[in-house]
């Protein structure tokens, strides 16, 4: 039985996040917090049928496909970094850290889509509220994990922290599948809860410094059967990597 998250409403976010680490908003939360109706979030969901394979996978599995791309937003304004490797230390990723990722970028139409730029700012708002105002280093990540080969894993690393100060991670859409949890547990504490996002545009977000997070396995119901998310990590003090 999937169990359903607890909803946070969007002005009560700093609260909880600050409480808790992490927080959860449903959809008409995330079009509130994002100033975005739900059907222009909904036109950016066509970019996740048009996602290169992940070819960096060391578990050997081909059921990851993925886009990357880095953003500065500061205030309002949402700047494209340059084109660049995906690194994390091997401290936070033990499976794929130490390793340069050069992943096909998003593409241009997705990335100057206003929705797509109001999501930045609304997760940089939140940033500032909890740990002040600043430019927001963000990675950007489209995934669509999938089970054609049986079992896809959307966290094949594990329970871990990104190495960064925010994590949000929208579920964009889930079809023919079951699994797929979300459990979130807290970095120096036994306390932790399971949920699963059903809904697309709900958002899990996630303060990397307090809290572990991960999602399980998920398994075919359908042929076609796949998972889209995408993740954005915010971090204060430049990429990683340098």
């Amino acid at each position: 039985m999937m169990l359903s998250p607890a909803y946070t409403y969007p002005e009560q976010l700093p609260t909880v996040m600050r409480q808790q680490g992490y927080a959860v908003l449903s959809p008409q939360g995330v079009a509130q917090l994002s100033d975005c109706d739900m059907q222009q979030l909904d036109r950016l969901r066509g970019a996740w049928d048009d996602l290169p394979p992940d070819n960096y996978l060391k578990d050997g599995g081909k059921y990851r496909r993925r886009r990357h791309s880095c953003f500065v937003v500061e205030g309002e304004r949402v700047t494209p970094a340059p084109h660049r490797a995906h690194w994390q230390p091997v401290e936070y990723n033990a499976l794929h850290g130490g390793m340069q990722r050069w992943f096909d970028p998003i593409p241009p139409a997705v990335a100057d889509d206003t929705a797509w730029r109001c999501l930045l700012r609304a997760v940089a708002r939140v940033s500032s509220q909890l740990k002040g105002a600043r430019p927001w280093y963000v990675e950007a990540h489209q995934f669509r994990i999938d089970t054609e080969g049986g079992i896809g894993r959307p966290t094949p690393e594990g329970a871990h922290r990104d190495g960064v100060d925010m994590v949000a991670v929208f579920l964009v859409g889930r079809t023919g599948i079951k699994g797929g949890e979300t459990r979130v547990f807290q970095a120096d504490g036994p306390a932790g809860q399971r949920f699963t996002l059903t809904e697309p545009w709900s958002l899990l977000l996630v303060d990397d410094e307090r809290v572990i997070h991960e999602s399980t396995p998920i398994q075919p119901q359908d042929a076609a059967g796949h998972r889209d998310t995408l993740v954005l990590t915010y971090r204060a003090d430049g990429f990683q990597g340098g």
